[in-house]
């Protein structure tokens, strides 16, 4: 469960085809709030993660290190792993900057976009919102 969460921060860890989405995403960000499948897990289960967005690239530390790229378009995001448990995977997953918090939802099969911003009714998707760490 641990691993796919560190997935899914993964996912979060949007990359911007744009520089003005870039420059709002760039920097270090710490969950506050995280569910699946439409049941929210609790706040031990990711106490210590953050998600590192540099331009196309993003971090997750978890569990385990998890490394790879972001292309964003619009507000729907393809994270592909290169290093960690999600090496090899693509995720989509779509975003929203709302009051300073970065909200992301996830599809972890791959196959399509989430249409809106919940996981209830969907195993695969995973939910996540993010503060800015001062």
């Amino acid at each position: 469960m641990r691993k796919l969460i560190a997935l899914f921060l993964v996912i979060s860890i949007l990359n911007c085809s744009g520089k003005k989405e870039t420059s709002e995403l760039n920097g270090k960000w710490i969950p506050v709030m995280q569910e699946i499948g439409g049941m929210q897990l609790p706040e031990s289960a990711f106490t210590d993660q953050y998600l590192l967005i540099e331009d196309d690239q993003y971090t997750v530390q978890s569990e385990n290190l998890d490394k790879g790229t972001v292309i964003i378009d619009g507000n729907r995001i393809d994270i592909h792993g290169q290093d960690g448990p999600n090496a090899g995977k693509t995720f989509k997953a779509i975003y929203k900057l709302e009051k300073e918090k970065l909200i992301i939802c996830y599809n972890l099969n791959g196959d399509s976009y989430p249409e809106k911003f919940s996981t209830e009714g969907q195993a695969m998707f995973f939910m996540a919102t993010f503060k800015k760490a001062d």
